[in-house]
């Protein structure tokens, strides 16, 4: 980059050519090649100048050498590049591919902001001068652009500004900036560049207008407003010190314009600056002391002291701001809330602005200061700045575009403007179908109201239908297709229609038209719609198309027919004659019969599915007593023969029984095999190894010493509020209390850890923790999800769910949460920080969780919180179906589906059939491998047997476990057996 940069300085310079137009020309007729070494050459100009003159004087020095040491540099150069040749062939190549792969991914959809940001770093890589410039104004003109990629842009441009011209380019550049945000860097920038221009012709002027707009803007702002006016002072002062020599030899008429005037403007911006609460204003006031040769006015102090009183009210707010995060919403909030209950207008701007560079994309926050605006201000330029920008950040939001083109229309903006403006937001792809009904509703009103209905026919006139029918072919195509939906089940551009048409144009033709095509939608069974249509036949028909729309309503309508009813009675008692009192009578008595009957169908269809699930529920709680009956008396039993165990061990020591039981004959087996296998091991590698297997009497005993000695605390219920339960712990934990201890200390005070083992003396993974007060219980439910040794530890409240069977640990909701979104697809060694970073450039994330199994290994699902629901509809048009590692993810608003109870399986008893085992599934459920007890002959489909007469029935069906299968006796077996 530096070599190209020399290169080109050492080439002669040409006359530019006057006028834009002239100088665009030669700047399309570059090639590719000489606009890239015009941006090298500006940034190599920008780093020798931040080197210092004497790297100028060395690049001099550089070109007024011999020709030896030319040719000797411009061989080493050929030989570096060739060196290096490849390599940046292969990287330009592929930005280039990248290149071609974000501006066709742009052309498809336009809105992608993190396309654009990627294209212009591309671009700007590789030194596309009108590319890039290309890119920056195309992304400027969809959306504002953040203080960063303004601030590269002017820079840019700066380094590159070669003449007058260019400096106006820099101005216009500098103009849209500050318009987009509140950005004091920007203006300080402006200032700042607009001093260097002080040469040309009006440079002064330009300058002080900068600035004085500048303090305008953003001379209030406490914590950055005061490097403007200082920087509006130091210039000031630096013109009095360059007139300070030559002013003792001026005239006193002279002295008094020239210097006294410049003198005064400084005291005047100290004294301005003075009277604003701004941070560091002792500072300021001391400077102005040392400065000034004369005492401070009393006005003067009195302004300052005023000013100390209000940053003192004010510095609350600011300190909040400090202390939070970004975006720090709430506390711009709470700030804004002050501002309006003071009332200043300048400070109530100033701090909306304030918010908006953090929250810019909050459309409530967008609301609330247009609204603001459009109330009180009412000021044409600012009222429509601020809903240009509004539209520009949350396109997606139609509330604000429904306020922006009722303020064009308030401020007497012309037609073609506005139409433009709707049909930017036509494209701006809303969230909803019912977010374009609202947006064209807004556009017809307007439409309507610049019809003068006093003319037969008009242009105004004729443009209002037309757009009625292209909306409605735009929702029932555009729409429909997008959500498969019009967003208009109650036609209400057609009902719009039919009353401008009825009422307006005096069109009841055209009105009835209407009323048909939307009775014909779907809407003929509501008495709303039909009254709606009633009441516009009254009001500009006649009664005898009232009286069709009432008979055809009472045919129609399912919802509420005795309202419609009632209407038509009423209709015919005031205007009717007595046969169309008849008939009426005849027909309402009729429809409501029939709807009556239906009414008792349905009811008798409901009570009997009422009656059908209390008979279920009742059977359900009679198995549940039987097995809990079942399940007592088999403890009962295996209890008494334990005691029995028990005793016979007391009786008879350690002495053997003389016929072991089939299950102690297993045991000693396994245990001799196991020493066998262990023994061969032990030989087979050369080592001696002891094992010690005791009888079986010895085990036995081993572990009920171990159980007898565990220790048995009885649960106390009265202590629930103190304690918390601790589940989903490692097995493995040999002293869970000496674990679990200094990690539930840090909570309170703990009193006791009563972890649960098994008959065996195996820790069982969970345990009671009781804390000595309350509070301290409290926030050891915050230590919920903490990784021990690997997984994740539950901590829970203590609640008896006997006594509360209601009781639902689970702290996340099951419902519609547009402010959250569920994303599945992640990869395995995505983290919580990697998703976060994605996240957060689509808006605040408030919470993000990634779903784990109960060892703690992710799922490859997360849930993400965010801010408010437009940030979330924004992340999800942005992020659903994004790349992470290969793995293409899905993103959707957080729905999560209800969560179904399985029934527990009836078990039909006949009165009088014995009763079924308790174990349908088995003591623990339906196991994963369920083993059929029936021989297999009965499992075939070929051993189902022959009838005797005709031929055999369809293959036989293994019978479910569910069912009952009919009673055979050991004879019967055997005669199946004998079949294979």
């Amino acid at each position: 980059m530096a070599t190209t940069a020399a290169s080109s300085a050492s080439e002669p310079e040409v006359e530019p050519q006057a006028g834009p137009e002239a100088e665009g020309e030669e700047d399309e007729a570059k090639p590719a090649g000489v606009q890239r070494k015009v941006l090298s050459g500006a940034v190599a100009a920008e780093a020798a100048e931040a080197k210092g003159p004497g790297w100028d004087l060395q690049r001099e020095g550089a070109s007024g050498s011999d020709g030896d040491e030319e040719d000797a540099m411009a061989s080493s150069a050929e030989s570096s590049a060739g060196e290096d040749e490849w390599e940046y062939d292969e990287e330009e190549e592929k930005n280039q591919l990248e290149i071609e792969r974000l501006e066709e991914q742009l052309s498809i959809n336009g809105y992608d902001y993190n396309c654009h940001v990627e294209l212009i770093r591309l671009l700007r890589l590789e030194g596309e001068l009108s590319r890039v410039r290309a890119a920056r104004q195309k992304m400027s003109e969809l959306f504002p652009l953040t203080e960063e990629l303004w601030l590269e842009w002017l820079h840019d441009e700066i380094s590159m500004a070669m003449d007058g011209l260019d400096r106006e380019h820099v101005y216009e550049l500098f103009e849209r900036a500050v318009k987009d945000y509140i950005c004091p860097n920007i203006w300080l920038e402006y200032g700042q560049y607009s001093v260097g221009g002080i040469g040309q012709k009006g440079g002064l002027e330009k300058v002080r207008s900068v600035f004085e707009r500048a303090l305008s803007s953003v001379g209030l702002h406490m914590t950055k407003g005061l490097a403007i006016w200082e920087a509006y002072r130091e210039f000031e002062s630096a013109i009095v010190e360059a007139a300070r020599p030559i002013a003792a030899f001026l005239s006193p008429s002279d002295r008094e314009q020239t210097f006294d005037s410049q003198l005064e403007k400084v005291h005047s911006l100290f004294r301005r600056q003075l009277a604003i609460p701004l941070y560091e204003m002792e500072a300021t006031f001391a400077e102005y002391e040392e400065w000034s040769e004369e005492p401070m006015p009393e006005s003067v102090l009195q302004s300052y002291q005023k000013a100390l009183g209000q940053l003192e009210k004010y510095k609350p707010y600011e300190e909040a701001l400090l202390q939070a995060e970004a975006p720090r919403l709430a506390e711009y909030q709470a700030y804004i809330d002050f501002e309006m209950k003071i009332g200043d207008p300048a400070r109530i701007q100033l701090i909306f602005e304030r918010a908006l560079v953090e929250n810019c994309l909050v459309p409530d926050l967008w609301i609330r200061y247009s609204q603001y605006l459009d109330r009180q201000l009412k000021v044409k330029d600012l009222v429509l700045s601020v809903h240009s920008r509004a539209v520009r950040n949350c396109p997606w939001t139609v509330a604000l575009w429904s306020r922006y083109l009722l303020a064009m229309e308030r401020h007497g903006l012309d037609h073609q403007t506005i139409s433009a403006t709707f049909e930017n937001a036509l494209s701006a792809g809303f969230i909803q179908a019912t977010d374009y009904v609202e947006i064209w509703q807004v556009y017809l009103d307007y439409l309507r109201r610049r019809v003068d209905f006093r003319q037969d026919s008009s242009k105004e006139l004729e443009e209002l239908r037309s757009m009625f029918t292209r909306a409605l072919e735009y929702l029932q195509q555009e729409v429909e297709e997008r959500f498969s939906e019009s967003g208009d089940p109650s036609c209400l551009i057609m009902q719009s229609w039919a009353r401008v048409e009825a009422r307006l144009c005096n069109n009841m033709q055209k009105a009835r038209e209407l009323w048909d095509s939307i009775m014909t939608r779907g809407n003929a069974k509501y008495a709303n719609m039909w009254l709606e249509y009633y009441n516009l036949e009254r009001a500009h028909g006649d009664t005898q198309h009232c009286r069709k729309a009432l008979h055809r309503a009472v045919q129609c309508t399912s919802d509420y027919p005795e309202h419609v009813c009632e209407v038509l009675l009423t209709m015919e008692r005031t205007e009717g004659t007595l046969e169309d009192w008849d008939l009426a009578i005849q027909k309402t008595e009729t429809r409501l019969a029939r709807v009556n009957e239906q009414r008792m169908k349905a009811a008798e269809k409901e009570a009997a599915l009422v009656q059908q699930e209390e008979e279920k529920a009742e059977q359900r709680k009679k198995v549940r007593a039987e097995k809990k009956a079942l399940k007592k008396k088999k403890k009962t039993r295996g209890a008494d023969k334990r005691r029995e165990d028990e005793d016979e061990e007391n009786e008879w020591g350690e002495e053997e029984e003389e016929q072991p039981s089939k299950r102690r004959r297993t045991e000693n087996s396994l245990a001799s095999g196991e020493a066998s296998a262990m023994k061969e091991e032990t030989e087979l590698s050369g080592k001696c190894l002891t094992i010690d297997v005791g009888p079986p009497s010895k085990q036995k005993e081993k572990a009920a010493s171990l159980k007898r000695d565990m220790p048995k605390v009885a649960h106390d219920s009265s202590k629930d509020s103190v304690t918390v339960f601790v589940s989903n712990l490692p097995y493995s934990i040999e002293e869970p209390e000496v674990k679990l201890r200094p990690l539930f200390e840090v909570c309170g005070e703990v009193v006791q850890i009563r972890p649960i083992f098994s008959n065996r003396g195996d820790f069982r993974g969970y345990c009671y923790v009781e804390f000595g007060e309350e509070k301290s219980a409290q926030q050891a439910l915050e230590l919920d999800r903490k990784i021990v040794e690997g997984r994740p530890m539950f901590v829970s409240p203590c609640v008896d769910k006997s006594k509360n069977p209601d009781f639902k640990v689970f702290r996340y909701s099951t419902t519609l949460e547009k402010h959250k979104l569920f994303i599945s697809g992640l990869p395995f060694s995505c983290t919580k920080e990697e998703l976060e970073d994605i996240c957060k450039a689509h808006g605040t994330v408030k919470d993000l969780r990634l779903v784990t199994n109960r060892a703690g290994k992710p799922k490859g699902l997360a849930y993400v919180e965010y801010e408010n629901e437009s940030q979330a509809s924004q992340a999800v048009m942005k992020m659903d179906g994004m790349t992470i590692r290969e793995n293409v993810i899905k993103v959707a608003i957080s729905n999560p589906p209800q969560r179904k109870v399985p029934e527990k399986p009836e078990v039909r008893t006949a009165p009088g059939a014995p009763m079924l085992p308790r174990q349908m599934y088995g003591a623990r459920g339906k196991g994963r491998t369920q083993l059929s007890l029936l021989p297999r002959a009965l499992q075939r489909q070929g051993a189902a047997p022959q009838a005797e007469n005709g031929p055999a029935p369809g293959p036989a069906v293994a019978p479910s476990v569910a069912t009952e299968a009919p009673k055979m006796s050991n004879a019967d077996f055997a005669k199946l057996l004998l079949r294979k």
